[in-house]
């Protein structure tokens, strides 16, 4: 057979065979990922300034937001400044870098002063400022609010931090108001957020381990911790946790609270979220870390305790009789709120004798004409009641009211005089409705509020012995449940003396000591012995 030959293709230039060499080393080293990139991001940068502006323009091609300012850096040199139009200080800008070039206080020259650094000696007076010869540091800087000088001869790019932009001030906290404390609250900026943690923590054992998150979003996430309070273990832990996260982009701490926790269809949640400093604070002291995430004002704390959901900043800043008297109130409308609609199912379903005779009567009376069983009737008014709250959460608030106020009609009375519910079952509703707003957290209360409907649906199958059996279960799923591996019941379930001061009733100041006994460290002392203050007796009293 004769053999083919097939030409020689002409060898492509220097530059062309370069870039598609890296493109190849870059669609390699993506593939591993998943995820894209432009070729020029793994290359370094050029000397020559023309070669450095066709690579910029061809990362961010079609980003207007992107700004491109020559400069004349000293009379035969050029420069060119780049950064993103909103994110950064304009007066910055203007006064510390354009204006020192405008009235002629240019760079040295690197050639005339030998090895020394352009931008030494120099009269551009921002505080922070560093060099990057890699296109992929140089163009993650400028997507971060910076702003980067390029110069021509200079394989290298000068980052200046001008981060700025709009943003929201400190505000009182939105959805954690008191009565009695700070009224300033987290922003969705991340270093306004971990300054506002530093102003009350004055110590260098506060720790703020800094990574980025999300490839395209490239977000800025802090996890802060205090040293020799926190166990190092779980540090070490959490680290590893969020090193293992590999996505797209993080807009929400709830992005990395479903990536971390150890139960994730655990119906619980497993860490708390806050935006009061004061809140991070007091869980810091006890040995808690916390996750800062850039662009939203919730701080994550772990581990928690099923206990720590019942709690609110408050209870530590009135006097402890009265904490006391509040907390016990909402673990009562905790129940209230868990199991009053099955709990009147099952009574007017199975266990009419349990209640006194004119009662019955009288919601036997009201039920009359009522063509649904007890339980059709709880869940048709269940399913409205939490369809209103979405609604009301939802529409803005003008309209919101409205709603509000609409649908407080026609459930509350329309519904009644047509003969589709009874009285009693507005009654019950409308209190379980009051029981779950003095739960702390959200997220715990959205969870009670779910496992009400199971647990109705229980009791209208077997009556109080559903109840029961629900309940069985959930205590079980409890004492599984673990939160960075410290069990969900601590203080209970494994049971601990010393904790029992800060769970249902929580103990005067002078009495909490120690630190809860979970935190696996040495140091859990916290306060000196026998501080109540009172020169009569031993405690005070």
């Amino acid at each position: 057979m004769k053999k083919v030959h097939f030409p020689k293709l002409p060898r492509l230039p220097w530059s062309r065979r370069t870039i598609r060499a890296a493109d190849r080393k870059t669609q390699n080293t993506n593939a591993l990922k998943g995820l894209p990139e432009p070729p020029w991001l793994e290359q370094p940068l050029r000397s020559s300034l023309e070669n450095n502006l066709t690579a910029l323009r061809d990362i961010f091609k079609d980003c207007s937001d992107i700004v491109y300012r020559e400069l004349m850096i000293s009379p035969e040199r050029k420069g060119m400044l780049a950064y993103v139009e909103g994110t950064v200080k304009s007066e910055d800008l203007q006064d510390h870098i354009l204006r020192p070039f405008i009235l002629g206080m240019m760079l040295k020259d690197p050639e005339v002063n030998g090895t020394l650094d352009p931008l030494d000696e120099t009269r551009i007076s921002m505080s922070q400022t560093k060099t990057m010869d890699q296109w992929k540091m140089v163009s993650a800087a400028i997507l971060d609010g910076n702003a980067a000088l390029f110069v021509d001869g200079t394989p290298r790019a000068y980052i200046f931090s001008a981060k700025g932009g709009v943003r929201r001030g400190v505000e009182e906290p939105q959805t954690e108001a008191v009565i009695r404390g700070p009224r300033e609250g987290f922003t969705e900026t991340i270093r306004v957020n971990t300054a506002l943690l530093r102003f009350k923590l004055k110590t260098s054992k506060l720790k703020m381990h800094s990574m980025t998150m999300g490839t395209e979003t490239q977000t800025s996430v802090v996890l802060t911790y205090i040293e020799g309070i926190i166990d190092p273990k779980l540090v070490e832990d959490v680290k590893k946790r969020l090193s293992d996260i590999k996505i797209d982009g993080v807009l929400e701490t709830g992005y990395i609270e479903e990536l971390i926790e150890d139960h994730p269809f655990s119906p619980f949640p497993e860490m708390e979220y806050t935006e009061r400093p004061d809140t991070v604070t007091a869980q810091l002291l006890e040995g808690r870390f916390a996750i800062f995430v850039d662009g939203t004002p919730f701080a994550l704390i772990g581990p928690v305790t099923m206990w720590q959901m019942m709690q609110a900043s408050e209870d530590y800043y009135e006097r402890f009789f009265i904490s006391n008297v509040v907390r016990w109130i909402r673990f009562l409308f905790l129940i209230l709120a868990l199991y009053l609609p099955a709990l009147y199912v099952a009574v007017t379903t199975y266990h009419q004798d349990m209640l006194p005779t004119t009662l019955i009567l009288s919601i036997a009376a009201a039920r009359e004409t009522i063509p649904f069983p007890a339980l059709v009737e709880a869940l048709i008014m269940e399913i409205s009641f939490e369809a209103l709250r979405e609604a009301g959460i939802r529409l803005p608030k003008t309209v919101g009211q409205a709603v509000s106020i609409l649908g407080a009609l026609v459930i509350g009375q329309a519904s009644v005089q047509a003969g589709i519910v009874s009285a009693p079952i507005v009654i019950v509703v409308s209190l379980t409705g009051i029981a779950s707003f003095t739960i702390p957290r959200f997220n715990f209360a959205i969870t009670i509020r779910l496992l009400r409907f199971p647990i109705m649906l229980m009791a209208g199958v077997f009556g109080l012995f559903g109840i029961i059996i629900a309940t069985t279960l959930i205590a079980t799923h409890l004492t599984k449940l673990t939160s960075f591996g410290v069990p969900y019941m601590s203080g209970y379930s494994p049971y601990n003396h010393n904790d029992q001061k800060d769970i249902v009733v929580r103990a005067p100041w002078w009495k909490m000591i120690k630190r809860p006994s979970w935190i696996g460290n040495d140091n859990n002392k916290r306060e000196k012995e026998k501080m109540n203050g009172s020169p009569a007796t031993e405690e005070g009293w």
